[in-house]
């Protein structure tokens, strides 16, 4: 089969397109054929090595050289061989450690969820990571509290505007300009312009902010978060030795000196990723939810959808499709 591996550290070109041998199933997994995978920056910080402190940290980097293997975490496809809960057939999507950017890959059935009978697999597979950690960062929010998405028209924060507006929290958001309309049309009642406008002196107080971009301090936000307020990291701005790890790290040391709430959103390791997959089925056949795509790539042009998503400017999704399911 074709696989997409990785043998050093570095940019998208770095990755080579490779004939690997065909996955076999172990005890307790199924065969799946891909159909579709997402590019995260979860994907790319593992392509680049980056942040570089990163790699004395559990979790997959080498200090040196990467594992060889194969990225992608997202993944959206079709059962290939009989398991004791899925068999050949079922559409099925998933969060994985690495090795969707494949044609086939081996999944443990207790990772698999059933696809929204709704979706296309390309839709599908722009919402594992990315819906289960904005899903993860709005636990306990309640209707009628009022949510503030900071970088809500990324992945994980068009996904946060619809949530919680599902909840039914009273949600802004912050992004740039050019995506303002985007944002109300998924929920959001009024839309900071990041570029000009300095939401943490707005004036407005927040029960949760839900903080994606990274572009202000715990201590800044405490301006806007309610006296019992929660501030939930999810990301930051991305850099090559410490960000975002450092911004999300510095966030939790800031909540032992501050009287709000800091946590972390944190979808990796979420111990019941399929769960919360079957939480967000319910929702996106219900209406409530629809993953947003800025762009769809074929399998072929994988490397250039790493560099599309890596400079940061997505809608929503960078999808990456492997040919229609007959």
């Amino acid at each position: 089969m074709k696989a997409l591996v990785q043998h050093v550290y570095g940019p998208a070109d770095s990755l080579s397109f490779e004939d690997v041998p065909d996955p076999v199933p172990g005890e307790g997994e199924v065969l799946v054929r891909v159909r579709a995978s997402s590019v995260n920056p979860y994907d790319w910080h593992f392509m680049r090595g980056e942040p570089y402190v990163a790699r004395l940290m559990t979790g997959g980097f080498g200090l040196r050289r990467p594992p060889v293997g194969v990225l992608g975490c997202d993944l959206a496809g079709r059962v290939e061989t009989a398991g004791s809960r899925f068999g050949p057939g079922d559409d099925v999507y998933a969060i994985l450690p690495r090795g969707a950017h494949a044609e086939y890959v081996c999944v443990p059935e207790d990772l698999l969820a059933p696809m929204p009978v709704n979706l296309t697999h390309e839709q599908a597979a722009a919402m594992p990571m990315a819906a289960v950690t904005a899903l993860l960062a709005l636990r306990g929010v309640e209707a009628g509290q009022r949510v503030l998405v900071n970088g809500a028209s990324g992945g994980v924060g068009t996904f946060a505007v619809q949530l919680a507006t599902a909840l039914g929290a009273r949600v802004d958001a912050v992004c740039r300009a050019g995506n303002a309309s985007m944002a109300r049309s998924l929920g959001a009642e009024h839309v900071f312009d990041y570029r000009a406008e300095d939401f943490t002196r707005s004036g407005r107080r927040y029960d949760v902010v839900l903080d994606v971009a990274g572009s202000r301090s715990v201590f800044a936000c405490r301006r806007v978060l309610a006296r019992d307020g929660t501030f939930v990291a999810v990301g930051g701005p991305a850099g090559r030795w410490v960000q975002p790890a450092g911004h999300v790290f510095a966030a939790l040391v800031s909540g032992w000196f501050a009287r709000r709430r800091v946590v972390l959103a944190d979808a990796v390791a979420c111990r019941d990723k399929a769960a919360v997959l079957r939480e967000l089925t319910a929702l996106v056949e219900s209406g409530a939810v629809t993953p947003v795509v800025d762009r769809t790539y074929p399998f072929d042009d994988l490397r250039a959808a790493f560099g599309y998503q890596e400079a940061g400017h997505a809608r929503g999704k960078v999808v990456v499709t492997l040919g229609a399911v007959s």
